[in-house]
């Protein structure tokens, strides 16, 4: 049986495997995502998140980033997650789950607007009411995806699709992190210009 030193090496080594790979398949792709999306918030319109479980922590981090600051001081970003606790219990309360993003960008989205969808998992019932929901609005929808979660047939033609290559949930969830803090320095990037 392989001791826990090896074990924590070989997950050193699954994480490394799933970065490589998205560096290998993702760069044009995500550079084309923040692009648009600094675009977006310099038409004075927002960007929508969301995700279930882990994902929709990732969508809180990505959100209070744009909000506040990420690598430098700057004015804040018109960005809001929709995983608030009061507002989910609210909606859920009523029953009806797979309403839980969908009513929030209703209420909330407009054209122009940018709906971000985080997923690491097979569950995608709330996925899919909120991107329908945002194609109502007239929205642009981004999602990042495991490979056990492809959304290119909800998805249009404008839409874009980040498909992290991996299947284990915890590989996925870093790497989500990752992309949304790239999408964070090419925002401010793109928006402020570099410090460095």
């Amino acid at each position: 049986m392989m001791d826990l030193y090896e074990y924590v090496t070989e997950l050193f080594h699954s994480h490394i495997d799933t970065s490589m790979r998205s560096m290998e398949e993702l760069p044009m792709v995500l550079a084309e995502c923040g692009e648009l999306m600094a675009q977006c918030l310099l038409s004075d319109k927002k960007i929508l998140c969301c995700g279930e479980g882990q994902s929709g922590a990732i969508a809180q981090i990505f959100a209070s980033h744009l909000l506040n600051r990420f690598n430098h001081e700057r004015p804040g970003l018109a960005a809001i997650a929709l995983n608030d606790s009061t507002t989910v219990t609210a909606i859920t309360g009523e029953g009806n789950f797979a309403e839980v993003f969908a009513k929030q960008i209703r209420a909330l989205g407009q054209s122009g607007d940018i709906l971000l969808v985080l997923s690491s998992g097979s569950n995608v019932t709330s996925s899919s009411q909120a991107i329908q929901a945002a194609h109502d609005r007239d929205m642009l929808v981004i999602t990042i995806n495991s490979n056990e979660h492809d959304s290119t047939a909800l998805l249009l033609p404008e839409d874009i699709e980040l498909c992290i290559p991996s299947n284990n949930r915890a590989r996925v969830g870093e790497t989500q992190l990752l992309i949304v803090n790239c999408l964070c320095e090419i925002i401010e990037q793109q928006l402020f210009g570099s410090e460095e």
